[in-house]
C-alpha cells in the first residue's frame, strides 16, 4: 500500500506541474507578446503536382520557430521562467538545463524578411512573378502570423543544350551530358541546376581538369521562344575563363617522402637518398619504408591524367597503413605555355610523417561486477610500428586480474584469478592478394597467438590457447569486414574440485560444454556503421557475425569425434545487432537496439562449447539483473543449488532489445533513462544427452524450463533504470541503477514487478562499467 501511495503522489505531482505550466501569461513581460507560430496558405492558378513539397520547403523559411508545445502546454518555457527566479531550487534548475527553452517573443519576428524569403524561394523553384503577404493575429499576450503566397504555374524545361566550342573541356562536358538528371518537363529548380553543375565539375576533376571550378560553369534560361511558360536551358563557360582552367593536366612526376618530418625541410634528390620504382622517386636518407611495398599503395602513375577521386583514395590507403600520422599529397603546376588547349603538367609530391615507432601502455583497472565480484587488474602492452619496414605492426599485451566475492553467505570466500598474454602481427597487405585490387582501402592481414587462464578458487582452472589468421578491411566510409579463415582454440579444464565435479555430474549441458576442448573453424563479421558521421540525424548501426567450426576437422579425422586425442566442437553460430539513433538539439539522443543470436550444435556435438554460448544480464545487457544470471527460459538456478549463482547461466539462443534516452546534465556529466528486455533459451533435442549421462532433477529442470517454445514471450526479462555517465572526450565512465520490471523465473502470475518499489529480491542493481552499453 505504501508503494502505491508513493506512485500516486509522484503521478499527481507530475500532472500538477504540467497543468501549472499552462499559466505562463503572468511571466510574459509588459510590452511583449509571446510568438505562437505561423500558418501558410498557398494560392495557385492551377493544380501544382508537388505543392506539398513546395509548401514544406517554404515553411522551413518561416522564422523564428515558436516555443515547443506539449498537449497544448509549454512546459519547456515554464521551466525556463521558473529557473529565472532568485531562488529557483535544484529541481527547476535541472529541468531548465535539460528541457528548458528561452521565450520567443513577437518582437523578434520580421514579417517583411520572411515574405522576401518566400518570394525568393518561389523564384528559385520556377514560380516567377509570385506574390506574398502577411497578417498578424493578436490575442492579448500572444501573437501569430498568417502568411499567404500566390503562385502562377511554374516554368518547365523544354530543351537542354551545351554551347559548342573547340576547347577540350567542352568535349568532356558533352560526353557527360547524357547522364544528366534534368529531363524535359522538369520545373525550373535552382537546387537541381546547382547539383548538375556540381556533377559536371566533379566529373571534370576525374578527367584531368585540375583547375576546374563549379562557378566557372553558368546556365542561361531562354523563355523567348515560348508563350506557355517553357524554357530552354543553355550551359557554357563564363567569359574570360583562364586557359589553365579549361585544359586537362597530366602527372609529369611523382616524388614520395616516406620519412618526412613536418618541422624539417624537404630532402634534396641525390643518388644516395633516391630509389626509383616504376618512374616514382622515393626519397629517404635511411630506409624507413620499403619503396617496392609503398609503391603498391599508390593508385596513379606518371603520365596519368589528374583524378581527384584517385588522389583521395590514395591518401586514404596511405593513412590506413597505421604507420603515418600525417599524409599530404600536393600538386605543383609546372611551367607551361599551354594556351592552345593541349594540356598542362603536374608534379605530385607525397609527404608521409611517421608515427612514433615504439610505444608502451599500462592500465591499472578496478573492476566491480553486478554479481558481487570486485578486484584490481593490470594491463600492459607494447607496440612496435613498421617493424619490418613494410608498415607492419607488432604488439604484445599481457593482463592480470584478481576478483573476490565480497557479499556475505555461502559464496563469500569465492575468488577468481585471470590472466593472459597475446601477440598480434598486423600486415597492411592482403596476403597473398595484390593491394591494387582494392580501391578504397587495402585489407590488413592479422596473425594472432594468445594464452589465457582462469582460476576459480575451490572449483577449477580453465586454460586456453588460441590462434588465428585473417583479414580486416574497410569497403567504404561505412562498411567494414573481418574474415578469419583460420581460427583455432584449445582449452583444458584442470584442478577440478569435488564440489565442481558434482555440479558437472548434475548438469549434463554444462559438462558437455567443457568437454569440447578443440575449436577450429571460420569467422566472418560484417559491420555497417553511420554513427561516427555526426551530421546524420538518424544514423543506423548494423553488425552480424558468422562462426562455423569443426567441418574441416571432421573431414581430416574421417568422421571421428576426436582429433589429436581431444574432443572437437562442431557447430554453426550467427548473431545480428541493429541500432537506430535519433539525434536532436542539445546533445539529446534516443537509441533503440535489437539483438538476436542463435547457435546450432551438430555432428559430434550435443551442445555449444562453453566459451561460445550466449549469456544475458549485466551492464551491457539487461541491466536490472546480475551479469550472466538470466535463463535459460524461466530456469531459476538458486532454487536448484545454492552455489550455482556463481556460475554462468547460458543458452544457444539469445533475444534482446533496449531503448535508451541520453541527455546532457552539466558539462561532461550526462544522464540516461533506459528500458532493457531479453533472455537466453535452449533449442534442439537434448533427450539423447540426458540418456547418455546420469539424470538429475537439476538437468531435468534445466532442459524443461529453459527450452524455447511458443510461449517464449512470457519468459522475457525486462527492467528499467536511469544512469549517470562521465563523458570526457569519448572516454566514458558509466553508472547505471536498474530495477526489474518482469522476472521470468518467478511463478507465471507473479512475474510483473513494480520497479524500485516492488517486493522482488535484488530489486535494484547497480552497474559500473566503462563505455556506453551500445
Amino acid at each position: 500500500m505504501k508503494t502505491n501511495n508513493c506512485t500516486y503522489r509522484t503521478l499527481i505531482c507530475l500532472a500538477f506541474l504540467l497543468i501549472y505550466s499552462c499559466g505562463i501569461e503572468k511571466y510574459i513581460p509588459e510590452g511583449e507578446q509571446l510568438y505562437t507560430g505561423a500558418e501558410l496558405e498557398l494560392l495557385s492558378e492551377g493544380e501544382i503536382h508537388d505543392s506539398k513539397e513546395v509548401k514544406a520547403e517554404l515553411l522551413n523559411l518561416i522564422e523564428p520557430n515558436p516555443n515547443t508545445t506539449f498537449l497544448g502546454m509549454k512546459p519547456a518555457l515554464f521551466f525556463h521562467y521558473k529557473a529565472q527566479r532568485e531562488k529557483p531550487g535544484f529541481l527547476y534548475k535541472f529541468l531548465n538545463k535539460s528541457f528548458g527553452e528561452e521565450p520567443v517573443y513577437f518582437s523578434e519576428v520580421n514579417t517583411d524578411r520572411v515574405e522576401e524569403l518566400i518570394l525568393n524561394r518561389l523564384d528559385n523553384n520556377g514560380f516567377f512573378y509570385s506574390k506574398s503577404s502577411s497578417e498578424v493575429v493578436n490575442n492579448d499576450k500572444f501573437a501569430s502570423v498568417n502568411y499567404t503566397a500566390s503562385m502562377p504555374q511554374p516554368y518547365v524545361l523544354e530543351n537542354y543544350h551545351l554551347e559548342s566550342d573547340s576547347l577540350p573541356i567542352y568535349k568532356e562536358i558533352e560526353k557527360m551530358l547524357p547522364e544528366t538528371s534534368l529531363a524535359k518537363g522538369d520545373r525550373f529548380d535552382l537546387d537541381l541546376l546547382k547539383a548538375e553543375r556540381a556533377r559536371l565539375n566533379n566529373g571534370l576533376k576525374q578527367k584531368g581538369f585540375y583547375n576546374s571550378q563549379e562557378d566557372l560553369l553558368i546556365f542561361e534560361a531562354d523563355t523567348n521562344q515560348y508563350k506557355n511558360r517553357k524554357f530552354d536551358l543553355f550551359l557554357r563557360l563564363k567569359k574570360d575563363v583562364p586557359a589553365r582552367a579549361s585544359i586537362p593536366y597530366t602527372i609529369d612526376s611523382i616524388t614520395v617522402y616516406p620519412n618526412y618530418t613536418i618541422e624539417g625541410d624537404t630532402l634534396p634528390l641525390t643518388e644516395e637518398n633516391v630509389t626509383q620504382i616504376d618512374s616514382i622517386d622515393f626519397v629517404q636518407n635511411e630506409l624507413y619504408f620499403k619503396p617496392k611495398l609503398l609503391e603498391s599503395y599508390l593508385l596513379f602513375n606518371e603520365g596519368d591524367l589528374y583524378n581527384a577521386n584517385i588522389s583521395k583514395q590514395t591518401s586514404n590507403r596511405l593513412s590506413a597503413l597505421g604507420s603515418y600520422k600525417y599524409v599530404n599529397i600536393q600538386y605543383t603546376e609546372l611551367d607551361t605555355t599551354a594556351t592552345d588547349g593541349n594540356g598542362g603538367s603536374l608534379a605530385a609530391s607525397i609527404y608521409l610523417a611517421p608515427l612514433t615507432k615504439r610505444s608502451i601502455r599500462a592500465e591499472i583497472q578496478a573492476v566491480s561486477k553486478s554479481n558481487g565480484f570486485t578486484g584490481p587488474g593490470i594491463l600492459l602492452s607494447h607496440t612496435n610500428r613498421n617493424v619490418f619496414n613494410g608498415g607492419e605492426t607488432f604488439s604484445v599485451s599481457a593482463n592480470f586480474s584478481y576478483e573476490s566475492q565480497l557479499s556475505s553467505g555461502s559464496n563469500s570466500s569465492l575468488s577468481s584469478i585471470a590472466g593472459g598474454i597475446s601477440a598480434d602481427l598486423v600486415i597492411p597487405r592482403s596476403i597473398p592478394f595484390s593491394p591494387s585490387r582494392f580501391q578504397y582501402a587495402v585489407p590488413k592481414t592479422k596473425i594472432s597467438l594468445g594464452y589465457d587462464f582462469l582460476q576459480r578458487s575451490q572449483l577449477f582452472t580453465l586454460s586456453s590457447v588460441n590462434a588465428s589468421f585473417g583479414y580486416t578491411w574497410q569497403e567504404n566510409q561505412y562498411v567494414y569486414h573481418t574474415l578469419d579463415p583460420i581460427s583455432i582454440n584449445y582449452s583444458r579444464l584442470s584442478n577440478v574440485t569435488d564440489e565442481f565435479q558434482a555440479i558437472l555430474d548434475d548438469n549434463e549441458y554444462l559438462s558437455q560444454s567443457f568437454e569440447q576442448r578443440f575449436i577450429a573453424g571460420l569467422l566472418y563479421s560484417f559491420t555497417y556503421d553511420e554513427v561516427s558521421k555526426l551530421s546524420k540525424e538518424a544514423p543506423i548501426y548494423f553488425s552480424t557475425n558468422f562462426d562455423i567450426a569443426g567441418n574441416m576437422l571432421n573431414l581430416i579425422s574421417g568422421g571421428s569425434e576426436t582429433i589429436f586425442g581431444s574432443t572437437y566442437a562442431q557447430y554453426a553460430k550467427a548473431d545480428a545487432d541493429l541500432r537506430l539513433y535519433l539525434r536532436w538539439k542539445k546533445e539529446r539522443t534516443l537509441v533503440s537496439r535489437i539483438y538476436a543470436g542463435w547457435g546450432v550444435p551438430y555432428g559430434n556435438s550435443s551442445t555449444l562449447p562453453f566459451v561460445k554460448q550466449f549469456y544475458s544480464g549485466g551492464p551491457y545487457s539487461v541491466r536490472a539483473f546480475n551479469i550472466r544470471s538470466l535463463g535459460p527460459g524461466n530456469f531459476n538456478a538458486e532454487t536448484e543449488n545454492a552455489t550455482t549463482d556463481y556460475f554462468d547461466q547460458s543458452g544457444n539462443l539469445k533475444l534482446e532489445a533496449n531503448v535508451e534516452y541520453r541527455f546532457p546534465l552539466f558539462s561532461y556529466l550526462k544522464g540516461a533513462f533506459f528500458v532493457d528486455a531479453g533472455n537466453v533459451w535452449l533449442t534442439g533435442d537434448y533427450s539423447e544427452l540426458e540418456e547418455d549421462q546420469l539424470n538429475s532433477s537439476f538437468s531435468e529442470t534445466l532442459f524443461t524450463d529453459g527450452k524455447f517454445e511458443k510461449d517464449w514471450l512470457t519468459e522475457v526479462a525486462a527492467g528499467v533504470g536511469f544512469g549517470l555517465r562521465l563523458d570526457v572526450q569519448n572516454f566514458v565512465i558509466r553508472l547505471d541503477l536498474a530495477s526489474p520490471l518482469r522476472i521470468p523465473y518467478e511463478a507465471k502470475n507473479e512475474r510483473w514487478n513494480v520497479p524500485f518499489f516492488g517486493n522482488a529480491d535484488n530489486n535494484m542493481t547497480l552497474n559500473f562499467a566503462i563505455g556506453y552499453p551500445f
